[in-house]
């Protein structure tokens, strides 16, 4: 069956999405529905069974990503030529021969890393691939671009200044949200079957709740690049959104530690949903009082009750264990990251930066960041450190608690850019942002899940929180509710396809 001949083509990508494993174990099925894209799952085993080719899936890949480009810009660079070099020659991984984005926040080897900001123009093509890309890419995945981020991956919206906004496929005037958005704008629109994430304050989930995809961030030091570090300095973790449970239940079994230098002990390819009956925390409140808008409460509140018609319990109405200044303590030490960035610029390019370089909000963080002086920072790290230790004895109490990602759908294109006054743009980001930050400081793993639409068509996620080392539990939970409520017929307007 060959994918270069227009009517086997049509034939190819309409099957339906039975299951097939990237290893000797068969995950569980995801539920059929008419759609014209296997997932990262079953196109691997199209491509081991030499249904198709690796060539011929990075030629299909390309074709979609050159039809939907110009309508969402999900891509900074494309590597097409590098991907068909690669794809002439034998791949091997679970994930073999699969099309792939890699997150422009990452090196690939002979690409220039562009991090979303002026700054990067004209810069040398990265010398090597970064130890998670090598790893993606030790599981079979072709990268056939670089998708878009916000610069440095600071704001919840891929909307660079230095680059056309991302825009989302379900409504090409919202937000796809960030920093994975071009990942994700590219994965719902049907380009890839799955992209690069990572997330460092909820740029997993912010993108995969705008974009009606799967999104986990798992534990700090789960993954093959991250090393344990003093809490909370390491804040950003790696993985990927998918439109199936099983493709990132596959990613995470191919990408994550094992051995000896392994922080938990290997989860493995998780298959099937849990026997086990949970206990179901529910938190509609954010960090800073926040309550969430009546369409994302309505869907927060029937999840509850799609997990109570599954037999969990429902223990009923929490809240975060953290203090009134969790927000802004958050964007404080964020703060210290655009500090180094903006010192990285100067040093780079040998004069004092300014917009022509960098962002407003990236100048006004790194100015924040002068006037802390070691005491304050102190304090603020034993702040945090405490909302640590806070989180991990509240989870105690559930096994899952269920919120939203953001307070409200995706926002319009502009709400949450760069220029946006310092003023009015903090306080939008404590509104929109206060569900997901705890995970990174806690190290805990997070999920996002497709489980409503807004009146107007936008998607919205609920997020599952556990408690670290957990994630074998949120995959599990993950196959159950896509079998009571699946979401992988629905498609954006703006479709590959």
């Amino acid at each position: 069956m060959r994918l270069t001949r227009r009517s086997l083509l049509a034939t190819v990508y309409g099957t339906g999405l039975a299951a097939c494993a990237p290893a000797a174990v068969t995950p569980a099925a995801t539920p059929e529905a008419s759609h014209d894209l296997p997932d990262a799952t079953q196109l691997a085993s199209m491509i081991r069974n030499k249904e198709i080719s690796a060539a011929e899936a990075v030629e299909e890949a390309v074709k979609r990503a050159d039809a939907v480009q110009p309508q969402i810009n999900f891509m900074v660079t494309d590597t097409f030529a590098m991907a068909r070099e690669k794809a002439k020659t034998p791949v091997a991984g679970p994930f073999a021969g699969v099309p792939f984005l890699i997150k422009d926040l990452d090196n690939v080897a002979g690409v220039v890393t562009r991090f979303g900001s002026a700054s990067t123009a004209g810069q040398p093509p990265a010398e090597k691939d970064d130890t998670f890309v090598a790893a993606t890419f030790a599981a079979g995945l072709i990268c056939i671009g670089k998708s878009a981020a916000p610069e440095n991956g600071y704001l919840p919206t891929t909307e660079p200044l230095a680059f056309p906004p991302s825009k989302n496929p379900w409504d090409t005037t919202r937000s796809t949200a960030g920093s994975s958005g071009g990942a994700a704008a590219a994965t719902a629109a049907g380009v890839v079957p799955m992209a690069h994430a990572n997330d460092g304050g909820g740029s997993i989930r912010f993108p995969a709740a705008n974009n009606g995809l799967v999104g986990l961030k798992p534990s700090r030091g789960r993954m093959i690049d991250e090393q344990p570090g003093a809490r909370p300095l390491d804040l950003a973790v790696q993985g990927v959104v998918s439109r199936t449970v099983r493709d990132t239940a596959g990613f995470f079994a191919a990408c994550e530690a094992s051995g000896a230098a392994a922080v938990f002990p290997a989860v493995g390819l998780v298959t099937a949903p849990g026997a086990a009956r949970l206990k179901v925390g529910v938190l509609s409140t954010g960090f800073g009082g926040a309550e969430p808008e009546a369409e994302v409460a309505g869907i927060l509140q029937a999840t509850a009750k799609l997990l109570e018609a599954q037999g969990h319990t429902i223990t009923g109405s929490t809240k975060w264990p953290t203090a009134p200044t969790f927000g802004d303590d958050f964007l404080a030490y964020w703060s210290l990251g655009a500090a180094q960035d903006v010192a990285g610029v100067e040093k780079l390019l040998g004069k004092k930066a300014d917009e022509t370089m960098v962002e407003p909000f990236t100048l006004r963080m790194a100015a924040n960041a002068t006037t802390l002086k070691p005491a304050d920072i102190e304090a603020l790290q034993t702040r945090l450190l405490a909302a640590a230790t806070a989180y991990d004895e509240w989870i105690k109490g559930f096994d899952v608690v269920i919120s939203p990602v953001f307070t409200s759908p995706p926002s319009p294109l502009g709400f949450l850019r760069g220029d946006v006054p310092f003023d009015t743009l903090r306080e939008r980001l404590l509104h929109e942002v206060g569900y997901t930050l705890i995970h990174n400081i806690s190290g805990a793993p997070a999920m996002s899940l497709p489980l409503g639409w807004t009146t107007g068509g936008l998607p919205v996620g609920i997020q599952f929180s556990a408690a670290n080392g957990a994630e074998k539990l949120l995959l599990e939970l993950a196959y159950e509710i896509e079998a009571a409520q699946p979401w992988i017929g629905k498609k954006p307007k703006v479709w590959a396809g």
